[in-house]
Order: C-alpha cells, then structure tokens, then sequence
C-alpha cells in the first residue's frame, strides 16, 4: 500500500512538473538568449562528436535543439525541456518537450537531442494547431551512434533525423511513451 501511495504521488509531482509554464515564456527575452546561446553550444558539440549530424546541418532546412531535456519516471514519468529552431544558424523559434510515460520502469536522466528537418514540409509540422507529436505526421528516423558513423548523407531520405546526446543518469524500463513539442513564445 505504500508503494502505491508513493508511485501515487511521484505520479502527481511529475504530472504538475510537466504541466508547470515553460521557463523562456515565463523570463523573457534574457531567458531566450540563453536558450539560444544553450542550444548553439549543444549543437556545436554534437557536430564535433558525429560527423553525420555536421553533414546533415548543411543541408537542412531547421534544426530544432533541446540542450537539456530532464526525464523521471516510477510506473507512471514524465519529460520537460526547452529547445530553440534554428535556420541559418540563426534562432527563429523556441518549442518545449514534454511526454508521459507510463509502464515499468524507475530512475532519472537528463539528455539533450537534436532534430534535423530536411524539407519545409516537415518544419511546417512543427506549428500544427495543437504541437508536433513525434510519430505522427512526418517520418522521424532515430540516429544511433552506430548508424552515426556508418551512414552518409547520400544513402538518407527522410523528413526528419534526430540525434540524442549528453545521456546523464539511468533510467531502466519498459513502457508506452509519447512525446509532443510545442511552440512558445517568450514575453
């Protein structure tokens, strides 16, 4: 009885941790900044580290960053982050990540990832009415550190590639996930 109380209520501070305004939204344009700076930075090491992912970079149409996404769950989790679109090199936008899991699985980590939109059909995606669910609408493929270094920019054809980095903690499990990244705006 008091595991469930406990899953009961790590449910309930998840849900309400998740649920909470995004941080850009609430700071304004200094928070945005440094969103941006953040998201650079991420970017920049990533394409360091996977030269496929520097290759994509030159051709893609956006790039969407989340440095820094916080993922915790027992029975019942939940994810936030902030990330900033970036054409040209140049921040455009700012989205959230949020998700909820549910099924087995206990711990806590923190990871950043990159998208990489490839056409203007699937950047369009992003503002949707109601956010872009990842694994609907266009085709997102997850690159692997070995499809990373085993793949060329000649043999890709899809809408969307995204690369996770910077994995701290361990979270173990099996369960059903979803994941949504909506715009914001910052005050």
């Amino acid at each position: 009885m008091t595991t469930l109380r406990l899953t009961a209520a790590l449910a309930v501070g998840i849900i309400a941790w998740t649920a909470s305004p995004a941080l850009a939204q609430d700071k304004g344009k200094t928070a945005a900044a440094t969103l941006s700076s953040e998201s650079q930075a991420a970017l920049q090491n990533l394409y360091a580290g996977v030269p496929l992912a520097k290759e994509l970079g030159k051709t893609a149409a956006a790039i969407l960053v989340f440095p820094s996404v916080t993922k915790a769950g027992l029975g019942v989790g939940g994810q936030y982050g902030e990330g900033t679109l970036l054409k040209g090199g140049a921040a455009v936008a700012y989205y959230k990540t949020t998700g909820a899991s549910f099924g087995l699985q206990a711990g806590g980590q923190n990871y950043g990832y990159a998208m990489f939109f490839m056409n203007a059909g699937a950047v369009a995606g992003l503002d949707a009415a109601k956010g872009f669910e990842v694994g609907v609408g266009p085709s997102v493929v997850l690159v692997d550190e070995g499809m990373g270094k085993s793949t060329t920019t000649q043999t890709l054809k899809s809408d969307v590639y995204a690369f996770i980095f910077s994995q701290k903690g361990l979270m173990a499990g099996l369960g059903i996930q979803g994941n949504k990244i909506t715009k914001i705006t910052p005050k």
